[in-house]
């Protein structure tokens, strides 16, 4: 069975996740904590701005690339679609900064809008030649235990609206307990003496769960190869996708390559006037750990591991940079929903004028902000960019075949561009510190 022979992989990706909490609440609160505010409010400054900037250069890359190959001319569409409700971009931007006002529900769940349909009825007809019909369960024939729904057409036609209530999705909140911890951090930097306590327990914390990390390297070779076997037996015919979407597929790893290894490389360069390949070197082990779980933050243990014992980045700021990076910094889903959205364009011969373009990169920028660091968050994220330009939401299926794969390259990029961050504002804030 397949689920067993991937097995393995997923005591990884347990294991990992296991330790994001610890790591980002212990390492967020004594490294802020032993900052001068000053210094602190400056790295906190130059790191977003950084973030945004990068972010929106790999959405003009996407689009370059995208608008230049049309990918779209060479793809199929199938005859049948799937009807899904969707939510407002609106709804989905403003769930990114929604969090429970109970705290342990940051440890467990992302509040999430759900969309409810109800049938405004308007009370029976006064036309008599006309009656209503009802919409009922009846049993199926080969398992009558099973009730499928029947549809009678209804005349008038029922009127139907969707009412938002609030909901939650199993996932933890990165992005709330980031904020929450760095708040609680630089508190505790200005509270002086009386704050050292819980400072000395939070370091004492975050250097047991790097122990940890430590004695997990042994294991991630062999969880490592079942993780991707597993997903490589889940693949459809590789045939038939290529002929679909290997365009697509090439647009995007192009994109990736270009961002990844030319464009923050140089920046790397001309900021630092270092070897930027010598540093992607000390990192090699979190990029197959990327490539491996398609998660970024469960990869923070590892990158933030082989920046302090390989590339000698100031603990300070590897413990700010790396965090916020992992739930904010995706430069590569900001790249895959820039050339995803137009190649559905494409694809449904839609053409988009200059400022849907515009719209298309604003979106995708500011929507891989909010996609949490899981594995194939991005397609979530993908609402937003498609319903603020009026794409059909339901071609995401044609993409959905090479989604797992193209998820591993873009969050390789993702962790490479945190940890080339993190090397340029150690370089910048040297002296603050």
């Amino acid at each position: 069975e397949k689920q067993y022979f991937s097995f393995p992989g997923e005591l990884l990706m347990r294991m990992l996740k296991m330790l994001i909490l610890p790591l980002i609440t212990s390492s967020l609160m004594s490294g802020l904590a032993t900052m001068d505010s000053k210094a602190c409010g400056k790295m906190g400054v130059i790191t977003i701005t950084y973030y945004l900037w990068t972010t929106f250069m790999a959405v003009t890359v996407g689009i370059v690339l995208v608008i230049s190959i049309h990918p779209g001319a060479a793809a199929q569409k199938d005859n049948y679609s799937v009807g899904k409700v969707v939510l407002s971009s609106a709804d989905a931007l403003l769930d990114l900064i929604r969090y429970d006002t109970d705290l342990t529900a940051l440890l467990l769940f992302q509040y999430r809008t759900v969309l409810v349909p109800v049938v405004k009825s308007r009370g029976f007809p006064k036309i008599p030649a006309k009656s209503l019909s009802f919409i009922y369960f009846a049993p199926d024939d080969e398992n009558p235990e099973i009730h499928r729904p029947v549809f009678l057409e209804l005349t008038p036609s029922p009127e139907m609206t969707y009412r938002t209530l609030p909901g939650t999705s199993n996932e933890m909140n990165v992005l709330g307990i980031v904020i929450f911890s760095a708040t609680i951090g630089l508190l505790l930097g200005k509270m002086g003496e009386r704050g050292t306590p819980l400072v000395n327990v939070c370091q004492c914390l975050n250097e047991a769960v790097m122990k940890i990390v430590s004695m997990a390297v042994w294991y991630f070779p062999f969880g490592i190869v079942f993780l991707i076997a597993g997903k490589i037996l889940d693949m459809e015919d590789p045939s038939v996708i290529g002929q679909k979407l290997g365009l697509y597929v090439i647009t995007v790893v192009s994109g990736l390559i270009i961002h990844g290894l030319i464009l923050l490389p140089l920046l790397f360069v001309l900021i630092t006037r270092k070897n930027p390949f010598a540093f992607i070197q000390g990192i090699l082990q979190a990029l197959l750990i990327a490539l491996a779980t398609s998660s970024s933050s469960a990869t923070l243990p590892i990158t933030l591991k082989c920046l302090l014992e390989n590339n000698g980045i100031d603990r300070r700021v590897a413990r700010f940079v790396l965090p916020v990076g992992a739930t904010i910094n995706m430069d590569g889903t900001a790249l895959y929903e820039a050339v995803a959205a137009i190649f559905i364009a494409q694809v449904n011969e839609y053409d988009l004028d200059l400022g849907q373009i515009i719209t298309i990169s604003i979106t995708a920028t500011a929507a891989s902000i909010g996609a949490a660091g899981i594995p194939q968050s991005g397609l979530v994220t993908m609402v937003i960019v498609l319903t603020s330009v009026g794409l059909p939401t339901d071609d995401i299926t044609l993409i959905v075949a090479v989604d797992w794969a193209l998820d591993r390259f873009r969050t390789m990029t993702n962790v490479l561009g945190d940890a080339l961050a993190a090397g340029i504002i150690a370089h910048i804030c040297e002296k603050d510190f």
